[in-house]
């Protein structure tokens, strides 16, 4: 789950503003509390907060603004709330049959679990897995098989995406990338993406062919929604707009340095 929806202070900090925005500047602390089901000494402490962490200011009694700071951070909260909203919908998706792996032989009718695993939806015959549905067909272990009548939430924990930067061609392309560490790094990996053609032959280097080579960034967020922990070796000139997706779709990662020291 992202940061914002972690924290119930954050999430009160984004409504009221939210609230401020659509108001502003004649807005008064008793209806955000009213509409927020808040009391009205809890709302005026947000209020005083948000003056404190400079997401609003005060213009007199009852007149509030909320400030370029505070607009960013709501920006920043909404591309959050939106790409964990994706997420859920994608796990709780309404349609009459879901297609699954069978985790075992199942019979038609029989009532299974489901769960992510590897990127993939498996029906299983335990029942304690968070979600259940009922085979509409007979199937062997690790065909597919339709599920419906699916009750719950299939459990499904976001991965973390590794970036390791490269030199481009100008600053010395592969030849300058730090092999042992590309290596230690993505050894064991899953999924291996590649940005730009220094990246593709720094990993060719070491023997290892990328599972992901067009549409890296779309790929990358797809996996990481679907519970895998991609890693993806990109040129230094690219870094910027891959990270840039991952922070607007809400995924969390990490950049190393794959450059030689």
């Amino acid at each position: 789950m992202t940061k914002l929806l972690r924290s119930i202070n954050l999430v009160t900090k984004f409504q009221i503003l939210v609230e401020v925005a659509a108001s502003q500047p004649d807005v008064r602390q008793r209806d955000i509390a009213e509409r927020l089901n808040l009391s009205p000494q809890a709302a005026s402490d947000y209020v005083r907060d948000l003056v404190k962490d400079g997401w609003l200011v005060s213009e007199g009694r009852s007149k509030y603004r909320v400030t370029r700071e505070g607009v960013g951070w709501l920006l920043m909260g909404l591309r959050e709330w939106q790409g964990y909203s994706d997420t859920v919908q994608k796990a709780i998706a309404g349609i009459s049959v879901s297609a699954a792996v069978a985790d075992c032989d199942i019979s038609e009718g029989q009532k299974v679990g489901l769960l992510m695993r590897d990127g993939l939806l498996f029906a299983t015959g335990e029942l304690n897995t968070g979600a259940v549905g009922v085979a509409v067909s007979d199937a062997k272990k690790g065909e597919d098989v339709g599920v419906s009548n699916i009750d719950g939430i299939v459990p499904l924990n976001i991965g973390r995406v590794t970036v390791l930067r490269v030199p481009g061609i100008q600053k010395g392309g592969s030849g300058q990338a730090d092999f042992n560490r590309l290596k230690k790094v993505i050894k064991g990996k899953q999924m291996v993406g590649a940005i730009g053609i220094e990246a593709l032959v720094a990993l060719r280097k070491i023997g290892v062919e990328p599972t992901s080579l067009y549409g890296v960034r779309e790929a990358t967020v797809e996996a990481a929604r679907s519970g895998i922990s991609p890693t993806v070796v990109c040129v230094d000139d690219d870094t910027s707009a891959l990270l840039r997706m991952l922070e607007e779709k809400g995924i969390e990662y990490e950049i190393l340095d794959g450059r030689k020291t």
